[in-house]
């Protein structure tokens, strides 16, 4: 299986048709036809099932598209890496991120790095924690950023200063918003929205000793804006980290620590066992070296 041939089936993907993607890819169409038949020869399954109009992927052909992908980008930050040279930094760090305040810590770090070496690009991967670690795991982020617990033989932690508070996003209007604070028990029989991770993590249950039926979950979403939105127009509560969303006077919603406090201290992790890429570590140092100014 050829770099080459991956390329041409992804253009085919994009395109829905193997005319346009030829044309994209300055081939004839028959000489790329041949070459998706030879593909599906290799691997002995069928990729497309082909219309009158346009094409579709079959199960495998979606299969490959995702592998392909994959790899294609694996090649290039590969190439990116090994090329980049110390006086002349080039090639980009792509970092897995949960929503969280957090990041302007490393966007602080970015900003400097950039000024010394234009040439340096940086890619921030939303996803919750499970799928930063996936991710990482398979080599498609450099580092993440995550609040929970990992193997530390598995992989080196840099502690960061953001600590994330947990609390309740609601309408300025609600009566709620009048307390100083929410408690744990004020939770009880709430209609409220969670993210994802926090269901399939069961977050409530180790960390405010709820489960969803006492909490009356009716909501789950992996965006937190969406869930803003799910607050404003008063389909409940969102229980999310502190200043994600903006809740200045223009804002119709406001956030309520809980107490006693609930709190995510940030870290930064990366594969133990593995090379660092030339950015990566230079970003990895320049990150050390703010956090320990900080102290």
């Amino acid at each position: 299986m050829e770099l080459r041939v991956l390329q041409y089936f992804l253009a085919v993907c994009q395109e829905e048709s193997i005319s346009k993607a030829a044309q994209t890819l300055y081939l004839s169409q028959p000489t790329l036809s041949r070459q998706l038949k030879d593909l599906e020869k290799e691997l002995g399954k069928q990729l497309f099932i082909r219309g009158n109009r346009k094409i579709a992927l079959t199960e495998e052909g979606m299969l490959l598209r995702t592998r392909a992908e994959e790899i294609l980008t694996l090649v290039g930050k590969t190439k990116n890496d090994i090329i980049s040279s110390d006086e002349h930094l080039t090639g980009e760090v792509v970092i897995g991120s949960a929503e969280t305040r957090g990041i302007k810590e490393l966007v602080t770090v970015m900003k400097s790095l950039q000024s010394h070496y234009p040439a340096l690009r940086f890619s921030i991967i939303s996803g919750d924690e499970t799928q930063v670690l996936e991710q990482l795991e398979n080599g498609l982020i450099d580092t993440g950023i995550i609040s929970g617990t990992v193997n530390n033989h598995k992989y080196q932690v840099l502690p960061l200063h953001y600590i994330d508070h947990l609390g309740l996003l609601m309408r300025k209007d609600d009566p709620l918003s009048q307390t100083d604070a929410i408690h744990i028990s004020d939770l009880k029989n709430l209609p409220l929205i969670i993210s994802r991770q926090m269901a399939n993590e069961r977050l409530l249950e180790q960390y405010l000793h709820l489960s969803e039926s006492d909490c009356r979950v009716v909501a789950k979403t992996n965006l937190l804006f969406n869930a803003s939105l799910m607050v404003e127009e008063g389909l409940g509560y969102c229980l999310c980290y502190e200043g994600i969303i903006h809740t200045d006077d223009a804002s119709a919603l406001t956030f309520k620590s809980i107490e006693p406090a609930i709190t995510f201290p940030l870290k930064m992790v990366w594969k133990s066992a593995i090379q660092m890429s030339k950015p990566t570590q230079k970003f990895i140092d320049a990150l050390t070296n703010y956090e320990n100014s900080l102290q």
